[in-house]
């Protein structure tokens, strides 16, 4: 959440605006290819119409256009800085997905503990480069300025450590580098953008995942002998592009209840809710999970689609066979993705099981009867889903 720009009078002719802040502050004004363009457009145009900003929100919304724009203008930079990062195709990649809060951030985090593998870190997804060595990471603008911006959020809202935590120099997800595409579900989910979200849900992210495949290429330019291990819930949406830049990907989807995932999700997003709007809070939470249920009930259907055309490329994982037996769960991954577990690295995890970090910051507590649904009318979109899973725990 970045404060430090004024934001216009009207967002939705701001868009040069915009782009001459960038450009002034990277002293260079290559964005890339267009097709960012009318995403961009769309989104100010809603950010107009749709929500009741309070003043802080408006400056907040406005300071995360500005700083997608750059993290966008960046990343060219860098590739234009760094001839050669795209010299070799990133092959079989490990990619977690499933429906938010199914334990994907829980099992991404824990497998980064494999020094084998390499992640997009958070401070490198707001400023894509070739990762430079871990030591030197305190001295660069961009890295302090991520843990500023971090501190910043959690400064407004410190209910979201609990509900998510990020930290700059952890693994974070594939989203923040397709939403700087200006095509993506991220930008309805920090302020109400129903007129930006209408035109999103009939687009195509094909552009927005091939910009994603070369900032994966050029982020990890430094390190190629080290396995990809990447994460975004919204790749079950998108499996068929997913495969499309990494034909090789080995994929884990995760499963557990939408009656308790859904619910955490909408829950996360409304923590946010009394700096960005006023008002509402009730009415946009309600319809929120409405739109959530619908929107990944969706997309489980056309990931079981895809998946029907790439037989032996996805691995299940259900949330409660993780929770209960972790190292066990890691063991059929590491059999399906073809790798050992060295005895030093099952000891670092074991370790990390044992620490519980995901819940130094407090427990998130939540309920469905919160947003006026039972879990019953959130479950009902999914089908046979719940069942082939048994997702649901008896009595529950």
């Amino acid at each position: 959440m970045d404060f430090g720009y004024d934001p216009p009078e009207r967002f939705r002719t701001a868009s040069d605006q915009a782009h001459e802040i960038v450009a002034r502050e990277l002293g260079h004004d290559d964005f890339g290819p267009g097709d960012y363009l009318h995403g961009l457009k769309v989104m100010l145009q809603s950010m107009d119409y749709d929500p009741h900003f309070t003043e802080q929100g408006r400056r907040a919304a406005w300071g995360q256009v500005i700083g997608v724009l750059r993290s966008r203008a960046g990343a060219f930079k860098a590739m234009k800085d760094n001839p050669g990062f795209d010299a070799e195709a990133i092959t079989s990649p490990v990619v977690i997905t499933g429906v938010p809060r199914t334990g994907t951030t829980a099992l991404h985090r824990l497998m980064a503990v494999d020094q084998r593998f390499q992640g997009l870190q958070t401070w490198l997804l707001d400023a894509p480069m070739p990762r430079p060595p871990l030591s030197e990471w305190e001295s660069y603008p961009e890295y302090r300025k991520t843990v500023a911006v971090l501190e910043a959020r959690y400064a407004a809202a410190p209910q979201k450590r609990a509900a998510h935590h990020i930290a700059a120099e952890e693994v974070h997800e594939c989203c923040m580098l397709l939403r700087q595409s200006f095509v993506s579900n991220l930008w309805s989910c920090g302020w109400s953008a129903p007129t930006y979200d209408a035109w999103w849900q009939c687009q195509s992210e094909q552009a927005a995942y091939d910009y994603y495949y070369r900032c994966v290429q050029l982020i990890g330019s430094n390190d190629r002998d080290k396995r990809w291990l990447l994460k975004n819930p919204g790749h079950i949406e998108n499996l068929d592009l997913l495969f499309a830049v990494f034909p090789e990907a080995k994929v884990i989807q995760t499963h557990r209840d939408p009656a308790k995932a859904v619910p955490s999700l909408v829950s996360l997003l409304m923590t946010l809710h009394p700096t960005m709007e006023e008002g509402r809070a009730d009415q946009r939470a309600a319809n929120m999970l409405e739109r959530e249920v619908a929107k990944w009930a969706n997309a489980v259907r056309k990931a079981d689609a895809v998946r029907q055309r790439h037989p032996g490329k996805v691995l299940d994982v259900v949330h409660l066979d993780f929770h209960r037996n972790p190292m066990d769960v890691l063991d059929r991954i590491y059999a399906f993705i073809g790798m050992d577990i060295p005895d030093t690295t099952r000891a670092q995890f074991a370790q990390r099981i044992e620490e519980k970090p995901e819940l130094q910051h407090g427990v998130h507590r939540y309920s469905i009867a919160d947003y006026g649904m039972t879990p019953e009318q959130a479950r009902e979109p999914f089908g046979d889903y719940i069942e082939r899973f048994d997702l649901v725990e008896k009595g529950k």
